[in-house]
């Protein structure tokens, strides 16, 4: 069997949030990894935040527009997998279509068609992280007492999604681009697997390169928000689900690592939250945070009557554990204070 340190995984997105975290994850086991960036102004910052130790390992591949039909082309040579987790976040945008619908669904199918036209028989398996919210459907709310599992699919067609909220059209933008993802393997029949992940918020320590508060990632924006001072209350919840980035990093792998997980889809979720709980468990461990953090009504984040997620495949497949909600807030939380003190 080929080594690691034989291998070479393409990561698409390499710049992002989850992204930095499997690239740790792969480099870390002693694979080669080749990164997609959109100009090479991206890559000092990707360098600065890993372990020099892998410098080595590290090499990248320029990609200004995944929309462009050859934009994976010359990315996709010689590689033995590919992690494919470049997608627009966005939540406000003028034309749903063109802005968040078209840039997720071309993207991922350029990636597939590129590596199908690569021949590589190398090539053994391409990951896709896709997201939960290509699973649940919206239009349910909170749906007291149905269970997802990964045969759920969100329902939004394109149309729909087109002329719906932004945040709609997001979450839709992932089932289009997933099944899209299925029907091109089924279709065409490459010469490689497809394995999908889809986790809920995901939430975690950053280790990717930060300049400035106002840059962070959607979902540790609003870790931070509940404990800059800027909420009298917690929010809604939103989605009732959450997973820890470096446990996502860890499903990538053990995706990729094993065999059963060929042609398969899994839900990575450690299970329901909500910013309630979130702020019990910061201000029970972070006492000097407790004039910042929105007290709202302790406990009743524990009691909310919503949907529950079924993590019992990736446990039983691939065999990953997931972090406690207290460890991964703490660690997250943590993070952030540091952070504070360095760019403030």
């Amino acid at each position: 069997m080929t080594s690691p340190a034989e291998q070479t995984i393409l990561l698409t997105g390499a710049s992002g949030f989850v992204a930095a975290h499997i690239l740790d994850k792969f480099l870390s086991k002693g694979y080669n990894v080749r990164g997609t960036v959109r100009s090479e102004s991206s890559i000092p910052a990707i360098r600065k935040a890993t372990n020099p130790q892998y410098h080595d390992k590290l090499s990248f591949a320029i990609v200004p527009d995944m929309q462009d039909p050859h934009a994976f082309d010359e990315a996709v040579q010689g590689v033995n997998g590919i992690l494919h987790s470049a997608s627009p976040f966005v939540l406000q945008s003028k034309d749903n279509a063109r802005e968040i619908l078209d840039p997720a669904i071309n993207g991922t199918l350029n990636v597939l068609k590129a590596a199908a036209a690569s021949k590589n028989p190398q090539l053994k398996r391409v990951i896709i992280t896709s997201s939960f919210a290509a699973i649940v459907d919206l239009d349910q709310g909170y749906r007291p007492g149905y269970k997802y599992s990964e045969k759920d699919w969100n329902p939004a067609t394109y149309e729909t999604a087109a002329k719906n909220p932004s945040a709609f059209a997001y979450c839709a933008s992932k089932g289009l681009a997933e099944r899209a993802a299925w029907d091109f393997v089924e279709k065409e029949k490459p010469q490689f697997s497809l394995t999908t992940i889809c986790p809920p918020w995901i939430i975690g320590p950053n280790i990717n390169t930060i300049t400035s508060l106002n840059k962070l990632n959607e979902s540790t924006q609003i870790i931070y928000n509940l404990i800059n001072g800027s909420l009298t209350a917690p929010p809604p919840t939103d989605f009732a689900g959450y997973a820890d980035v470096r446990d996502v990093a860890e499903a990538h792998l053990l995706a990729y690592e094993t065999p059963a997980a060929a042609g398969e889809r899994f839900l990575v979720a450690a299970g329901n939250w909500s910013y309630q709980t979130a702020c019990d468990i910061i201000r029970a461990e972070f006492p000097e945070l407790k004039d910042k953090v929105p007290v709202g009504t302790p406990g009743a984040g524990e009691k909310e009557d919503v949907y529950r997620l079924d993590n019992s495949k990736i446990q039983s497949v691939l065999g990953l554990r997931f972090r406690s909600t207290k460890e991964t807030l703490t660690d997250t939380v943590k993070t952030l204070l540091r952070l504070e003190k360095e760019l403030n």
